[in-house]
């Protein structure tokens, strides 16, 4: 049972009236500008505390393996709380819980800003990490009230554009600002620019239907532990801590999700979105999210390790020759999103991931003294093939889902690229660990294979017809 939405206490000349298929424009605009920016905060923090680390180490005087959960605080904070957060918008609402973790990231932000102590800096990573969670977990959900459904792949084209640019620049922006200034500044320019975005989504954002059912706390403190302890045992079995302790910490992470599972197999709207997961389309675009994010993190941590040692690049020319996949992001992510208003996801990202599994081969056979022109385009090309994708893909999973689990729906696509990013990221880890001397050569090689795998995945979505139109 659904209730009606709160209706706002006085009328505002950009507060957004109610409507059952999306904002009308210029609302539409205003909307998509204020979920852009946030969410642009909240990717961008995930790249720049990266660069940051040789300074936080040196001016705190800690270790830099210590000073890592810098990084780690951050990621696993957003990570255990995605799902709790999607369907808590779900029952108080999707702008709700997306204001307020907009208001925990800006004052987090603060927090890191005045922090005098890695143990304070890690606290309040981690309060910028829940507030990130907020902003993530609902973000497709806000996507698919701004706009209607016929024109709901454009919405999301621009969205995942938004999410892939922000965090390939995310080095390049921290780099100009460490470059003024001390890293403190890194996080205290967030503090402008939230305050400013609260006061402007709280007026913009659309309003959303509520569930009447109560969340439930056992199954989200489930999920975090679940989530939590999977990708902490993942990071230990990675890292060359002891086996046994990593091994334990994921076998423990995917007990507490069988019990989560067990628990919520019955439920009409259960946190783990298990009903969603019996929609054939939805499930199978799920995993070749993650297929696709694990291929896209393989490449991008083994490739300037590749153009250092292999191809003989220094920082600054890496750095340049990193750009082409952006800007081929950004060239077609808004095209593929409007045509995935017309074309089947199952056409448009399989030849995406094929297009991208050819770029990445096409990078691995080049020879020590290749051309930087020869660079760039297998570059641009992998960027092209990973834009076409994305967009009709996050479509077809905000899509394929009922309105009314839209919060479930965007929670579960933040969550596979978080977990593909996280399998990409611990491949990348073992095989260097393992494979010293050649270890680029064959990240490339192993994210060929696996986006060749996400594009048979998507491929098999075309025996459900126009059910992938959803």
């Amino acid at each position: 049972m659904l209730c009606g939405h709160p209706r706002p206490r006085r009328s505002l000349a950009l507060t957004p009236t109610i409507h059952s298929d999306g904002l009308p424009l210029p609302q539409r605009r205003w909307a998509m500008l204020a979920i852009a920016v946030a969410v642009t905060m909240a990717v961008l923090d995930s790249a720049v505390a990266n660069i940051a680390l040789p300074a936080i180490a040196r001016q705190l005087g800690v270790a830099p393996a210590a000073s890592v959960w810098v990084v780690n605080a951050y990621q696993l904070a957003i990570v255990v709380l995605l799902l709790p957060l999607a369907t808590l918008g779900e029952r108080i609402g999707y702008r709700r819980v997306y204001i307020g973790g907009l208001v925990l990231f800006t004052l987090g932000s603060l927090a890191c800003a005045m922090s005098g102590s890695l143990a304070a800096l890690i606290a309040a990573r981690v309060a910028q990490g829940l507030g990130a969670a907020g902003i993530m977990a609902v973000n497709g959900a806000l996507v698919r009230f701004t706009y209607p459904q016929k024109s709901l792949g454009h919405g999301v084209g621009l969205n995942a554009l938004v999410v892939s640019v922000a965090g390939a620049v995310g080095p390049t922006v921290a780099s100009g600002i460490l470059a003024v200034g001390p890293w403190q500044w890194l996080f205290a320019v967030n503090v402008p620019i939230g305050v400013a975005n609260i006061v402007f989504a709280a007026r913009v954002l659309p309003w959303s239907t509520l569930s009447d059912k109560a969340l439930d706390w056992r199954s989200a403190g489930l999920s975090a532990l679940a989530f939590g302890l999977f990708f902490i045992g993942a990071d230990t079995l990675t890292h060359g801590a002891p086996a046994l302790l990593g091994a334990l910490e994921v076998a423990t992470g995917v007990l507490a999700g069988a019990v989560l599972v067990l628990r919520e197999r019955h439920d009409a709207r259960p946190l783990i979105p298990i009903d969603l997961l019996r929609i054939p389309v939805f499930a199978l675009s799920t995993l070749t999210s993650i297929c696709s994010f694990a291929a896209y993190t393989l490449a991008f941590i083994a490739l300037p390790f590749w153009f250092q040692a292999a191809l003989h690049r220094d920082q600054v020319q890496t750095g340049l020759l990193m750009t082409p996949w952006p800007v081929g992001v950004g060239l077609v992510a808004p095209l593929a999103g409007r045509l995935a208003d017309r074309v089947p996801a199952a056409i448009l990202g399989t030849a995406g991931l094929l297009v991208l599994a050819c770029g990445l081969w096409l990078m691995s056979r080049l020879p020590a003294d290749a051309s930087t022109t020869s660079i760039l385009w297998r570059m641009g090309l992998c960027g092209l093939g990973f834009g076409f994708f994305q967009a009709p893909n996050n479509r077809t999973m905000l899509g394929s889902a009922p309105r009314e689990r839209a919060g479930a729906a965007g929670g579960m696509l933040a969550t596979a690229r978080l977990t593909g990013m996280t399998v990409g990221a611990s491949l990348t880890a073992l095989v260097f660990h393992t494979v010293p001397n050649d270890g680029e050569h064959l990240c490339l090689l192993i994210g060929v294979g696996i986006a060749l795998a996400g594009a048979a995945v998507s491929a098999s979505r075309l025996r459900h017809g126009v059910r992938a139109m959803a």
